[in-house]
């Protein structure tokens, strides 16, 4: 897996490859890139797509002790990310975190095309639902990240309600799942950049006047939500849609939070719709005639 040296750390990062518009898709929290495995196949015909690994508990490559891994700060490594690997015009894909806000509210998005948030962080809805308070009140106890990390290698328990049961309707893969949990079950210093994320509170105020500067976003964003999520409130999708200038919303069914892994093909089809839609008209060919 290649990999560049950012302000905060080592970031791996996966690349398809290729001369052609770029994707850029990022995941959420103490997972990686393979969230995205049963939508990239369908994508990278036509697309470069690039899924870098972010310092959220899944990563193996532990952050600098000092690096900012606070919900802005982390906004801030993804606007540096595009940055040193010179990605223009990206499509910038979200699902569960929700670091675009950061990103739009920092003057940061200038290499950013378009948009796709799905199921994710938005308005003052931080940390997320249950399954996120659950973290950050571990995270809070001496030794808690430790023992709710290592208590999902109980597969049984990642189906417990109010957990990992609401963030998927279908289970994850035990393999795929397995991955996830291991860096932050088996490394302290990986706990300790996950600790660091999780114990960062931005004061719901400055949320809301992020999510208010987003309506400074001029270019297409799709907005993919679950109808039936329990973590991200269905109305946050609407809401999102009508705060961009050019947003639209597609809802999808028999879905939760983590859409690509519920309903892959419903979220490929509408990321493939937006991309044709949105293209840019082909320049006329000066030299004919």
């Amino acid at each position: 897996m290649p990999e560049i040296e950012l302000s905060a750390g080592i970031i791996e990062y996966e690349d398809t490859g290729g001369d052609k518009p770029v994707i850029v898709l990022l995941h959420g929290l103490t997972m990686d890139g393979s969230l995205w495995r049963n939508v990239v196949p369908h994508l990278r015909a036509d697309h470069r797509c690039v899924l870098p690994v972010l310092p959220l508990g899944g990563h193996h490559r532990p952050m600098r002790p000092d690096a900012d891994l606070s919900l802005r700060g982390l906004g801030l490594l993804v606007a540096e990310f595009l940055e040193r690997l010179d990605l223009r015009d990206v499509t910038l894909v979200f699902n569960d975190w929700g670091g675009a806000q950061v990103l739009i509210a920092e003057g940061r998005a200038d290499r950013v095309g378009r948009l796709v948030l799905s199921g994710c962080e938005a308005f003052d809805n931080y940390p997320p639902g249950v399954p996120g308070r659950i973290i950050a009140a571990a995270a809070r106890i001496p030794g808690g990240l430790t023992v709710a990390m290592r208590s999902l290698r109980v597969r049984p328990l990642r189906r417990m309600p109010g957990g990992w049961g609401w963030m998927s309707k279908r289970p994850v893969p035990a393999d795929v799942m397995d991955a996830w949990f291991r860096p932050a079950q088996t490394r302290p210093e990986i706990r300790r950049d996950l600790r660091k994320y999780a114990l960062s509170t931005t004061p719901r105020h400055t949320l809301l006047e992020w999510a208010d500067r987003m309506r400074t976003f001029d270019r297409p964003v799709l907005v993919v939500w679950a109808a039936e999520d329990r973590v991200m409130p269905r109305d946050h999708g609407r809401r999102l849609a009508e705060l961009f200038p050019y947003g639209r919303l597609v809802e999808i069914e028999d879905s939760y939070t983590l859409i690509p892994e519920d309903q892959p093909r419903a979220f490929t089809r509408a990321v493939l719709d937006f991309l044709r839609d949105t293209a840019p008209a082909p320049r006329p060919d000066r030299a004919a005639g």
